[in-house]
């Protein structure tokens, strides 16, 4: 996962998405399930999904984007 985006590392299928476009997410929370070895993506700071690319059902290919996001700075 990059900082601003949740990127496919292999190809598989979404089984959820568990948030919605304009969701507050806090580190740690998940915002997508991949089949590829049903991995779970979490996010690693604060952040609001920016926009979601890709269903639940989808076949996707590795270094696919699959979810934007705003990264929100504390400083």
């Amino acid at each position: 996962m990059e900082d601003d985006k949740i990127i496919a590392p292999m190809p598989g299928k979404v089984v959820k998405i568990p948030v919605q476009k304009g969701d507050h997410l806090q580190a740690g929370d998940i915002v997508i399930v991949l089949e590829a070895m049903k991995s779970n993506y979490k996010v690693n700071s604060e952040c609001i999904v920016k926009d979601i690319l890709v269903n639940e059902g989808d076949s996707v290919n590795g270094n696919q984007t699959l979810i934007l996001l705003e990264i929100i700075n504390n400083d």
